[in-house]
């Protein structure tokens, strides 16, 4: 099994690696991909870099642990991406091209020209913080997968995953990573078909597997058993919640760049198919063998419910598939944590230093360097998976999406009230989780609506001063 693992893992690396021959050589090449980037290609990597660790040991394992009733997360997630999709990716796109810019935080600043600088420096230092807690998650996640199936210690698949974000790095940027994504992508779909129908198989078929879930007290609830608010009115707010995780997804540098590198945006309607589809089947497969672990592997208080994916691939699959499940998830976690770095890095290099710099070797060390602290994060970080993505994940929504929003709407709202905005989005998120209201209700809902209420009382204040000037400007000169 262990060479079925580093064999298939090896093939990945190449994969991302061979990106190097049609390196450009250029800072817009490193970070976006010179935007030249086909459809297929941004559907498959989205929906790899939107889930990877998240989805392969955060879900399976929520799921394993809730039952049924985390079919809500999967309806409102999904829900949510599609709602804000809708309106935002085509005009970021078009703004990205606009702009020419290429990172994130330079596209927002820059939306209609204006050179942002504060603007910029904010965005870029609020992303770099969530970001690398956001990548240390990801070395976490892959971590625990080779620590349950080959009994190594927890820090050596966080040492192996640096090391192949390293060479991602070192070789074509945001290129190796989608090219990687594209490639797990295909590798994972099938491997968790394999194994929801031998699993499904095994137990007798479908009504034989559900009448064995059915003897797990609670577990096909429709709503969990532990909301804050029982009953109808927390399963509703459960589900809103949810549908403003997936929402948030826009306040996503790392998600957003993919859609960003699109090779033109008259093409987003395609690259926007392959993401949903994809995105659809995989959560379904997903969260089915989640629930099926649960028969298979007993007790959700035996072990840590995040393994639960390795030890479903251990009990049904044959080792050299064992390993080739293994092998799809750890590079899907480490190209996303590839992504994080370099949107770390983008931030560091092109939005907070005072210089932009354009050498791919500085460019390239500096990388490392935020490899090195995302390394340090994942050693000494006691959360879960689940935990440190969701944190990272709605202090970004609460911080972006808002003026994403307002920017998508054409509004131009000042440097100052965009500032506002953004820091009250995410102190209420931020405080929302530190009081154990995320319990209730996802604090990205919390945070955005704030943001949004900011910027909308801000925008119609100026809008009034607008008019009192026209009126004083009128009376002054008609009188």
């Amino acid at each position: 099994m262990i060479w079925s693992f580093l064999g298939f893992l090896a093939i990945f690396v190449a994969i991302g690696v061979s990106s190097v021959f049609f390196s450009r050589g250029t800072k817009k090449d490193y970070y976006l991909a010179s935007s030249d980037i086909p459809p297929s290609l941004v559907g498959l990597s989205a929906v790899a870099t939107n889930n990877s660790g998240y989805m392969f040991i955060g879900v399976i394992g929520y799921t394993y642990a809730t039952g049924l009733a985390s079919i809500w997360i999967m309806i409102g997630w999904i829900l949510g991406d599609l709602i804000a999709s809708t309106f935002v990716h085509s005009r970021l796109r078009r703004a990205t091209s606009d702009s020419a810019e290429p990172s994130y935080a330079g596209v927002l600043s820059n939306w209609y020209g204006q050179n942002d600088i504060v603007l910029q420096r904010l965005i870029a230092l609020i992303s770099l913080v969530l970001l690398l807690a956001y990548a240390g998650a990801q070395l976490v996640a892959g971590s625990k997968a080779l620590h349950v199936l080959f009994g190594w210690p927890t820090y050596t698949g966080a040492i192996i995953g640096a090391i192949m974000v390293t060479l991602y790095c070192f070789a074509g940027g945001i290129r190796a990573s989608i090219w990687t994504d594209a490639a797990q992508s295909v590798v994972m779909i099938v491997a968790m078909s394999l194994m929801l129908f031998i699993a499904v198989t095994t137990l007798g078929g479908p009504s034989a597997a559900i009448v064995e879930m059915d003897k797990v007290d609670g577990f096909l609830y429709l709503f969990p058993q532990d909301l804050v608010i029982p009953g109808l009115t927390g399963g509703v707010l459960f589900a809103l919640s949810w549908m403003f995780a997936g929402f948030s997804v826009i306040g996503q540098p790392h998600v957003m760049i993919r859609f960003m590198a699109l090779s033109h945006g008259n093409k987003m309607m395609r690259a926007r198919l392959w993401y949903y589809l994809w995105f659809t089947a995989f959560y379904c497969l997903a969260t089915g063998v989640g629930m099926l672990s649960r028969v298979y592997l007993g007790d959700a208080g035996s072990f840590d419910a995040e393994l639960a994916l390795p030890r479903m691939a251990m009990e049904l699959l044959p080792p050299a598939l064992v390993g080739l499940v293994l092998a799809g998830v750890f590079a899907a976690t480490m190209s996303t944590a590839d992504s994080l770095v370099l949107n770390c890095s983008a931030a560091v290099t092109h939005d907070l230093l005072p210089h932009n710099i354009e050498n791919t070797l500085i460019l390239k060390l500096s990388t490392i360097g935020i490899v090195t602290v995302a390394l340090l994060w994942a050693l000494t970080s006691s959360e879960s998976v689940f935990s440190l993505v969701i944190f990272a994940w709605s202090g970004l929504a609460s911080a972006f999406a808002p003026l994403l929003i307002t920017l998508c709407m054409g509004f131009r709202p000042s440097q100052r009230l965009s500032i506002i905005a953004m820091l009250i989005g995410l102190s209420v998120a931020l405080l929302w989780r530190y009081f154990g209201l995320h319990n209730a209700v996802y604090e990205g809902l919390p945070g955005i609506m704030s943001g949004l209420l900011i910027l909308a009382a801000g925008l119609v204040w100026k809008k009034r001063q607008w008019v009192r000037h026209i009126e004083s400007f009128l009376i002054l000169h008609l009188s």
